[in-house]
């Protein structure tokens, strides 16, 4: 089934409302949807939706309220709250809500995945209703985003026992298939033969190997962007072993590689000017007598040299050598997601990545897609004074400060040194989960930075000809 129709016979209307046009509106309305209106008292007002029938008593239209302020419509994704408040059928936008077409792009794409639901283990008997893409809209890149955020749900929502190290690589690799790209993976033994240990160490207690997943797409001589995706499939903490409570969500520790696949996913779907390589380093952070252990001291593939105060912080571990890799052909913009700490939800909340980066100019302007989206984030400093609190005492750095404070910007600093040649390098430190159902975001895993990004590598970089 598509996920907006393309056209239809007939569709039901749903009118877009503020508070500013409700007067004129209202006298466009049939007469029994406008007496209906006035005899519920019908005001405007973000996310009110009032469905209005015709004299035989059949859905004549929807009015969907809004908030406008400055003829800026404050969150156009509000419209996805429609999906779940509708009965089945077939609707279309009548109007453009306040912020003209990319308002009206981003309420279609808040109903596209507003209808997504995670399907595996349990049926569903709802029917969504359906919309036909309005006039003017790129549909295909409207499901061309819903379609890869939906993967990169699948993905997280999955627990561990079906989204292990080989069902996540088997995932990469399918999504390579589907574009023609080139996949190459490091596995096991082979990890510490082609020099990456602290993959090798952090993952070697599980059952199933560790490895390093490299994909690349795209012209060589395109603008090189590298994507880089912690990909934990779960986390016991390690012999410092998590609590009960804290393993229960464990599952999407590895949405960081899943938002980037599913953001590798839009790129490569849309064709975009750049040659795309992914770094997914994957593993499970498991308890057995192969455990790496607090005290140990490995050497990094950058050389340097890491001490293990917590076996709990195993994300940057993994992520430091996949970021040395990466950093080794100065691409012209690295980034790396990862939900890598829970001081960043302690700052910033579920909704909310924390940024770090490198590139000042990046910084800005990433920051104005997201916001343009609706996908944001807000930017926390590389706080130099920080940076000796991961200094090592026998070792160059120690996977944890040394002391409690500033959590998310310390780990950030210490990714920070397994990046030395490139310039442009931005870290986000992302929730990916809603702990709620929102308009367009299902309770469940969630593809937090994916769109800000594709839409700022699609403005920068444009498509290839």
């Amino acid at each position: 089934m598509p996920i907006l129709l393309s056209a239809a016979s007939k569709a039901i209307p749903i009118w877009f409302v503020s508070r500013g046009s409700w007067d004129d509106l209202r006298q466009k309305l049939p007469s029994a949807g406008r007496a209906f209106a006035e005899q519920s008292g019908f005001a405007p007002g973000a996310g009110r939706i009032l469905i209005t029938p015709e004299g035989d008593g059949a859905i004549g239209c929807v009015l969907m309220g809004v908030e406008a302020e400055d003829a800026n419509f404050r969150d156009p994704m509000l419209a996805g709250k429609l999906v779940t408040t509708l009965p089945a059928g077939t609707y279309r936008f009548a109007n453009e809500p306040p912020g003209g077409a990319r308002a009206l792009e981003l309420a279609a794409l808040g109903w596209a995945l507003a209808s997504y639901r995670f399907g595996r283990y349990k049926k569903s008997s709802v029917v969504f209703p359906q919309l036909v893409c309005p006039k003017g809209l790129d549909a295909k890149r409207i499901e061309r985003i819903a379609s890869s955020v939906w993967l990169t749900r699948d993905l997280v929502n999955t627990p561990a026992n079906d989204m292990g190290p080989d069902a996540l690589e088997k995932a990469a690799l399918s999504v390579t298939k589907s574009y023609r790209a080139k996949a190459k993976v490091i596995r096991g033994p082979a990890l510490l033969r082609q020099n990456f240990p602290l993959i090798h160490a952090v993952g070697r207690a599980a059952s199933q190997q560790p490895r390093l997943v490299d994909i690349t797409w795209g012209a060589a001589r395109a603008p090189k962007i590298t994507l880089v995706g912690k990909g934990v499939c779960f986390d016991t903490g390690g012999l410092d072993i998590k609590p009960s409570s804290a393993m229960l969500l464990m599952k999407k520790d590895m949405a960081g590689a899943a938002t980037v696949l599913g953001l590798a996913r839009m790129i490569m779907d849309a064709r975009l000017n750049v040659r795309l390589r992914v770094l997914l380093p994957i593993v499970e952070n498991s308890v057995s007598g192969d455990s790496f252990r607090p005290g140990d001291i490995y050497r990094s593939r950058k050389g340097l040299t890491v001490e293990i105060g917590n076996t709990d912080a195993e994300g940057r571990l993994i992520l430091a050598d996949a970021l040395a890799l990466a950093d080794e052909e100065s691409p012209e913009l690295l980034v790396d997601m990862a939900t890598l700490t829970g001081a960043a939800r302690v700052a910033l909340g579920p909704d909310l990545p924390p940024l770090y980066a490198t590139d000042e100019t990046f910084a800005a302007d990433i920051q104005k897609h997201g916001m343009a989206v609706r996908d944001p984030m807000w930017r926390l400093p590389l706080w130099e004074p920080y940076d000796a609190l991961i200094d090592g005492k026998i070792s160059d750095l120690n996977n944890v400060s040394a002391g409690p404070f500033a959590g998310s910007i310390t780990a950030a600093m210490f990714l920070r040194r397994f990046v030395t040649r490139t310039k442009s390098w931005a870290h986000f430190d992302i929730y990916a989960w809603n702990p709620t159902t929102k308009p367009a975001r299902p309770e469940g895993g969630e593809a937090q930075i994916a769109r800000a990004l594709f839409d700022y590598l699609e403005a920068r970089y444009g498509r290839a000809r």
